[in-house]
């Protein structure tokens, strides 16, 4: 597989981590579950984490990771429009939400790694999918619980 080739699959799961990181930073202002909110904020900055070590990869490679565009401005009608005024949050709706949102990393990941990446790029993705796919699961359990 050309490098080319490696570097759009990786800037691909970098603009999935990003948006990812929003939605659980905005997950996070808006449920009112303080153990809930605990564990958005771990997933937003391990997202963060994500992205960073995926744009290392892109650098190793010779490529320009992809541009941060800004989600946050783009998407904050998206952003999930669960909380109204001085109304609480609707947990179980931003519960599942994040869910969702989440199985479609999930998708991302399992495409690259259906790809014949690199092993040391291989590796990487693979790491951080099986950490999604534990994210996904407890939240999942969240939705049950809430």
């Amino acid at each position: 597989m050309s490098n080319n080739k490696v570097i759009a699959i990786l800037n691909d799961l970098i603009e999935a981590c990003r948006q990812r990181q929003e939605s659980y930073r905005s997950a996070a202002e808006e449920i009112s579950n303080s153990e809930f909110r605990r564990l958005f904020n771990i997933f937003s900055q391990q997202r963060a984490q994500f992205e960073t070590e995926l744009q290392a990869e892109v650098h190793r490679l010779g490529g320009p990771p992809a541009a941060r565009e800004d989600h946050w401005s783009s998407r904050h009608g998206e952003r999930s429009g669960l909380e109204s005024g001085d109304r609480p949050a609707d947990e179980p709706a931003i519960i599942l939400d994040c869910q969702r949102r989440e199985e479609e990393t999930l998708h991302h990941y399992q495409e690259a790694l259906k790809a014949d990446l690199p092993l040391d790029v291989q590796y990487v993705v693979k790491r951080q999918y099986m950490d999604i796919k534990d994210a996904y699961d407890r939240i999942r359990i969240l939705q049950r619980a809430a």
